[in-house]
């Protein structure tokens, strides 16, 4: 890539430094990221003076620096004409209701058809957002999940709303419907997640897992499953699923985690379980609510998806047949 095409800052340093280098920079260049500065001076693409220094030593008093920025390389990700949900949409944010059977970024096994593809095709400047595979995306939903997802226009954006969902800032609210009865309304499930030792595809409770926190508070009781409210605190990797699985509450249509699930249940709710199962396409999970301050303004938002048509219509018909008791 030509010289040429690199955009060049020069900044002058006022006093000596407290912290390191692209600590420094970082803290001044709000458009990069700590780890985008510290591949450029890798690159030897940030000059001290007209010296490459290394990111742990510090500015001094009258030093001038130039930081030398290429272009974001072309995505990898191929543009796709797919049609987007798009409820929310400024410069810097972009709120999607995401349809379940669409995967969020490119990956083995699914190398077109995702909401990347189809990000990059509607707005192409997304495509220097965030990791090359993944332009834009703040957090995930997993294929078969519907609902709400953020989505960063900006370098900056991406930034803060990383950091406002690593501080559990942003409230992520999912609607569920789950087998079997919840011991009370409400239920908190504090419990560390990893891989399975035995089935890398799922996610288990384990000891030394990442901490995991999850609220649950029961919406509506039906004949042998609960309709729920899931709250996240973290975010990890299928966390409601197999949260929900350790208490032995798992989520109706969950192929991974509870295939063949009504079969477990007995007694008169047993014909019931068995139509409500035929009556679900897909796991019953759906991200129903987002409420976040926003990443330039800091204004608060909410957004509300409600059931799409395949959980709404299987939700109504356990509704009415259970009594329509709350």
């Amino acid at each position: 890539m030509p010289r040429s095409e690199h955009a060049v800052h020069r900044l002058r340093v006022d006093a000596d430094a407290d912290e390191r280098l692209d600590v420094w920079l970082a803290a001044r260049m709000p458009d990069l990221s700590r780890t985008r500065i510290a591949a450029l001076i890798d690159q030897g693409l940030v000059l001290v003076n007209g010296v490459v220094l290394k990111k742990r030593e510090r500015p001094r008093a009258g030093d001038v620096i130039a930081i030398e920025v290429p272009p974001p390389p072309p995505t990898a990700v191929i543009p796709e004409p797919i049609p987007l949900a798009i409820v929310w949409e400024d410069e810097s944010l972009l709120v999607v209701n995401k349809p379940a059977g669409m995967v969020v970024h490119p990956a083995a096994g699914n190398p077109a058809g995702t909401l990347a593809n189809a990000l990059v095709h509607h707005f192409g400047s997304i495509s220097g957002v965030g990791a090359e595979l993944r332009p834009g995306i703040v957090h995930r939903l997993d294929k078969d999940t519907s609902g709400l997802l953020l989505v960063a226009k900006t370098e900056t954006a991406h930034r803060r709303l990383s950091a406002m969902l690593k501080r559990r800032t942003v409230q992520r609210v999912y609607l569920s419907a789950v087998w079997g009865h919840l011991p009370r309304d409400e239920v908190t499930i504090d419990a560390p997640l990893g891989r399975s030792a035995g089935d890398r595809r799922r996610v288990a409770v384990i000891a030394g897992g990442k901490p995991a926190v999850t609220h649950v508070r029961r919406l509506e009781r039906w004949v042998s499953a609960d309709f729920v409210e899931a709250r996240l605190e973290s975010g990890r990797t299928h966390q409601i699923r197999a949260h929900l699985l350790s208490i032995g509450h798992s989520v109706v249509g969950d192929r991974v985690y509870a295939a063949g699930a009504e079969r477990g249940v007995s007694g008169p709710a047993r014909v019931w379980a068995r139509e409500f199962a035929s009556r679900v396409p897909r796991q019953f999970l759906h991200a129903a609510s987002l409420t976040l301050a926003h990443p330039s303004t800091g204004e608060q938002l909410e957004f509300q998806a409600p059931l799409p048509d395949d959980l709404a219509q299987a939700a109504a018909w356990a509704h009415a047949t259970s009594g329509g008791h709350r």
